[in-house]
């Protein structure tokens, strides 16, 4: 059966069986393609090299500095620190003008110098077909032996952290690509401030990441993207190999962000959510990791804990569990076709 396909990610069973048959041997390869496994691994010497592919196609304001954000996030959840970057840019035909391939590559540039990152190259065109400028990146970070982290070194008996909330990278996007449909229900400060949420709290992960390594023994991390933090758990739980148990009353969902999905009737836990970052950690590094990443201002809550598999996630609470169904598509997807 030929069957159509909604707009977003692969359904994660097709892109499964699409991936098992790739050309995935190498010498020096540590970690290939998977579901979950959002980023490659090489051997170096003492030295991996982890590289990120990641394109932007909801967004269209602050594309260029998105894209650097979106790649070093996932380069963040091994450990890495993000270095070299390379980028795709494709203009649409009949709109793309100087000012707008300046203004992207700008963009670029500043998020690059912010998070120390060389541009060492890419492609720039005017593409036939598109409706709006469509970016896509990769880079690559660079980690020692024995600080990478990935989402298959996930054991039974860690504990499950989740920084800042979500969705946070959802509430950013729909306030700046539909305010028309947001300001029956929003103020005008209120708007302003949801368009904000993609530098405060913010979609960068990158710190999170760091001061976890920093505070306590860091088992695997996971950036939630498309299809919210409830595709995320899935991910992570068959990546790892391992059941997840979390309580969703637990999860952090700041106050104007359900506000939004409200008003477009989206679910926060299923649309896409960069800025927050899912952890496991070992058990008696718990408080202290989720402690120092709230002295550094960024709210951190434990939501949950691993348990040997088979891989699923289960909505744990007092009187009972019931099984997390795996989000079909990102629920912002709706919003982009209503």
């Amino acid at each position: 059966m030929n069957e159509s396909l909604p707009l977003g990610k692969l359904p994660a069973e097709l892109l499964a069986k699409l991936l098992a048959s790739a050309p995935a041997r190498a010498p020096r390869l540590v970690l290939g393609p998977g579901v979950g496994l959002d980023c490659a691994v090489l051997e170096f010497g003492d030295t991996m090299l982890v590289l990120k592919s990641d394109p932007v196609t909801f967004a269209s304001d602050e594309i260029g500095w998105y894209l650097v954000q979106v790649n070093a996030n996932d380069i963040a959840t091994t450990g890495a620190t993000p270095r070299w970057l390379l980028s795709t840019v494709l203009l649409p035909e009949g709109q793309a003008t100087t000012s707008m391939a300046e203004n992207i590559n700008r963009q670029v540039y500043r998020a690059c110098s912010e998070l120390g990152i060389a541009v060492i190259g890419g492609h720039t065109e005017i593409t036939h077909g598109l409706d709006r400028p469509i970016l896509m990146g990769t880079l690559i970070g660079e980690v020692a032996r024995d600080r990478l982290v990935t989402p298959r070194g996930v054991r039974p008996g860690d504990r499950l952290l989740l920084t800042k909330g979500v969705p946070i990278e959802a509430t950013a996007l729909l306030a700046r690509e539909f305010p028309d449909r947001l300001r029956g229900g929003l103020s005008k400060a209120e708007l302003q401030q949801a368009r904000e949420f993609l530098y405060t709290p913010g979609i960068s992960v990158l710190r999170d990441a760091q001061l976890a390594l920093e505070a306590g023994e860091v088992t695997a991390m996971h950036d939630p993207t498309e299809g919210g933090l409830l595709s995320a758990l899935w991910e992570l739980a068959e990546a790892g190999g391992v059941s997840l148990q979390v309580d969703l009353s637990k999860v952090a969902v700041p106050p104007l962000a359900a506000r939004i999905c409200r008003l477009l009737e989206l679910d926060p836990l299923a649309a896409i959510a960069s800025g927050a970052l899912l952890l496991t950690v070992v058990p008696d590094d718990a408080s202290r990791i989720a402690g120092a990443l709230r002295d550094q201002g960024i709210a951190c809550r434990e939501i949950g804990w691993v348990e040997t598999g088979p891989a699923a996630v289960w909505h744990s609470r007092s009187e009972g569990r019931t099984l997390v169904m795996r989000p079909e598509r990102d629920e912002v997807a709706r919003a982009f076709e209503s």
